[in-house]
C-alpha cells in the first residue's frame, strides 16, 4: 500500500503535501518509511527531515513532501490542524483515535485527493469497520480483504510459524482478517501441561544464565502481586510468586511494608523491578532502598495480544507454586458489556498476577514476541 501511495501521489501531483500516519512515529519510520528507498530503489530520490518529521521525494523536477504524524491518542489530532494536503495515508488505521483520523481526512482539500487506509481487524464495532468497511459503497471506497495466505513475499514455513503464535480471537484477526468480538476468557490458550512447570522440571542453570526481573501489582485495597520471572532469551520463566491480600488478610499495608517483603523475596540475588507507574509511592519506597525500579508500560490491549502470543508459543512456563497465578489464567475474562459499546478491555476482577506478568512481556522488545 505505501508503493501504491507513492506512486499515485508522485504520479498525480507535483509540489503538493501529503501524510502518513501511523500509531506512532517511531511505529511508522520502523514498519514503512525505513523501507521505501528500498522498496522503491531507482525510482525517486528520498530526503528525510527527522527534525521535521518529513519525506520530501523527487523524480526530476517534480517533488511532492510527505508529513509524518503519529494518533497516538484523542489529543493527536491537533498535531494535523492546519495543513492542506493532496492525501492521507494511514498505516494500522485502526489503532488510531477517530478524532485523528478525521481531522486528517477534512485537511484533504486539493482537488483529486484519496485516502488510503490499511489495518488488521479488531471489534466489529469498532467506528472504522462501522463507518468506513460496513458503508464503503457510501464512501465510494475499494475494500481489500486479505488472509495471512494473499502475503506472497511469506514461504509455507513462515506462514506456519505466524499461525502457530495466535490462538482464538487473535487467530481470527491476524491470520484469517476477519473482525471478531473478543468474548470468554482471555488466555484459553494457556495449557495446564505446557505452559506449567513443577520445580523438578526447572531447566538447569536457568538461575546462572537467565535475566532475573521481578514484576508486580501493587494494590492498596486490592491485592498486591509479585512474580519472580526469569527470561531465557526465549521463555519466560515464573518462578515465584508473593500474594497479599488486605481483604483476605483484614490488615492493609504500608508501601515500607511491602518493600520489605518485596527485599526478602528478591534475597540475595539483585534484579531490576518492574512497576505499574500508578504506584509512585511504593517506586519512591523502592528506590529509597536502592532498589533499580523500571516504570511499566501500562498498554493492555497490545499487553494482552503480547502474552497470548507468547502462551500459545509455549514460552510462558509458570511454576506449579504460583497459585494465584494459575488461577488467575483460567478466569481472565473480556468484559461483555464493554464488548457492547465496542470497547475492548477485560474485566477488572483476577487480573492482579496477570497484570504483573503484562508488565514483564510489555518490556521485551516487539521482535522477541513473534
Amino acid at each position: 500500500m505505501a508503493i501504491g501511495f507513492i506512486l499515485w501521489s508522485m504520479n498525480t501531483f507535483d509540489g503538493q503535501a501529503f501524510a502518513i500516519c501511523g500509531r506512532s512515529i517511531g511505529a511508522l519510520r520502523r514498519n514503512v518509511i525505513v523501507n521505501l528507498p528500498v522498496w522503491l530503489e531507482g525510482l525517486f530520490e528520498f530526503v528525510e527531515r527527522r527534525g521535521e518529521n518529513k519525506l520530501i521525494i523527487s523524480l526530476g523536477r517534480r517533488s511532492n513532501t510527505y508529513y509524518l504524524f503519529g494518533g497516538r491518542d484523542e489529543s493527536s489530532y491537533t498535531l494535523i490542524q492546519g495543513v492542506t494536503l493532496a492525501g492521507v495515508l494511514f498505516d494500522e488505521v485502526a489503532l488510531q483515535p477517530r478524532s485523528f483520523v478525521e481531522q486528517a481526512l477534512a485537511r484533504c482539500s486539493v482537488a483529486g485527493s484519496k485516502f488510503w487506509f490499511n489495518c488488521n481487524p479488531e471489534n466489529p464495532l469498532h467506528w472504522f469497520y462501522q463507518e468506513w468497511i460496513c458503508r464503503a459503497k457510501k464512501h465510494n471506497v475499494i475494500y481489500l480483504h486479505f488472509t495471512m495466505d494473499d502475503n506472497l513475499s511469506l514461504d509455507a514455513a513462515v506462514r506456519a510459524r505466524y499461525e502457530s503464535m495466535y490462538s482464538g480471537v487473535f487467530y481470527d484477526r491476524y491470520i484469517r482478517g476477519l473482525w471478531r468480538t473478543a468474548d470468554g476468557v482471555i488466555y484459553d490458550c494457556f495449557s495446564s501441561t505446557e505452559n506449567v512447570y513443577r520445580e523438578l522440571e526447572r531447566p538447569i542453570g536457568l538461575y546462572s544464565t537467565a535475566e532475573r526481573f521481578i514484576a508486580c501489582d501493587y494494590g492498596t485495597a486490592n491485592p498486591t502481586r509479585f512474580l519472580d520471572v526469569w527470561d531465557d532469551g526465549n521463555a519466560l520463566w515464573v518462578d515465584g510468586e508473593y500474594d497479599w491480600d488486605s481483604r483476605r488478610e483484614q490488615r492493609q499495608k504500608t508501601d515500607q511494608e511491602y518493600v520489605e517483603d518485596l527485599l526478602a523475596f528478591m534475597g540475595e540475588r539483585q534484579c531490576a523491578v518492574i512497576v505499574d507507574p500508578s504506584a509512585a509511592s511504593f517506586i519512591a519506597a523502592l528506590r529509597s532502598r536502592g532498589v533499580y525500579v523500571i516504570p511499566a508500560d501500562n498498554t493492555v490491549a497490545d499487553g494482552i495480544r503480547k502474552t497470548a502470543s507468547l502462551i500459545v508459543q509455549r514460552r510462558i512456563k509458570v511454576r506449579t507454586d504460583c497459585r494465584a497465578l494459575l488461577r488467575e489464567m483460567s478466569v481472565y475474562c473480556w468484559d461483555k458489556k464493554a464488548a457492547q459499546r465496542g470497547d475492548e478491555q477485560p474485566l477488572k476482577e483476577n487480573d492482579h498476577s496477570l497484570d504483573a506478568l503484562r508488565y514483564m512481556v510489555n518490556y521485551l522488545p516487539e521482535w522477541r514476541i513473534g
